[in-house]
């Protein structure tokens, strides 16, 4: 396997049998990589409530109550 076939991977570090083991990367592609996973949740949790009524900041915290 060679670091070239994969995005943002400057080297691989495999064991004896050849598996990788390590991935090293840029920083700052590494926290590019953060930003787009947390990104991604974000989005699915929004997807995941679409459909639910809005409620005002009252409403909110007297459901926060009951929890």
């Amino acid at each position: 396997m060679q670091a070239e076939q994969y995005p943002f991977v400057q080297e691989l570090i495999t064991d004896v049998s050849g598996q990788i083991r390590k991935v090293i990367l840029d920083f700052s592609d590494y926290q590019r990589l953060l930003e787009v996973i947390e990104q991604e949740g974000l989005y699915q949790a929004m997807m995941e409530v679409k459909n639910e009524t809005s409620l005002d900041l009252e409403a909110a915290l007297a459901e926060l109550e009951k929890e």
